[in-house]
């Protein structure tokens, strides 16, 4: 039987609470990885490199729009579109649906682009920003 005192600090009934103390590390580290703060904002880039169309050639809503996504693009093309026009038009972002005119024709579009100008407004970051558009839109979609 090995010596006691080879075991050093696990020896005398110390390894449980090592062992859970470590665990708890485990834990506490796999958690943080988890959230929004984690995830980099340019890795939820659609890609979309076109210019949005001016808000100028619309009126009321649609043209506020419109100057949205012409203010935030970086965030729109990091959101989806849950009107589903990426598997029907090919678009790759939300931002997509603002360089040509399927924005225009198209609530959702609108109510996502002023949902994440709101949130980028008051400071939210782009991985809030997607996750509580995602939140609120794909429950809406799954109806």
């Amino acid at each position: 039987m090995p010596d006691r005192k080879v075991f050093g600090f696990f020896s005398g009934g110390r390894f449980i609470p090592a062992l859970a103390a470590l665990a708890a590390l485990f834990v506490l580290a796999s958690c943080k990885a988890s959230t929004t703060e984690s995830i980099d904002a340019a890795a939820l880039r659609g890609g979309e490199t076109r210019a949005t169309l001016s808000p100028a050639y619309f009126g009321g809503a649609v043209a506020e729009a419109y100057r949205v996504a012409e203010e935030i693009p970086e965030v729109l093309d990091s959101l989806h579109c849950y009107c589903d026009c990426k598997r029907h038009s090919g678009h790759k972002s939300l931002l997509t649906c603002y360089v040509d005119t399927h924005a225009a024709y198209c609530d959702i579009c609108m109510e996502e682009a002023f949902m994440a100008y709101d949130m980028h407004k008051k400071g939210a970051d782009i991985p809030t920003i997607r996750k509580a558009v995602d939140e609120r839109f794909s429950r809406a979609v799954q109806r």
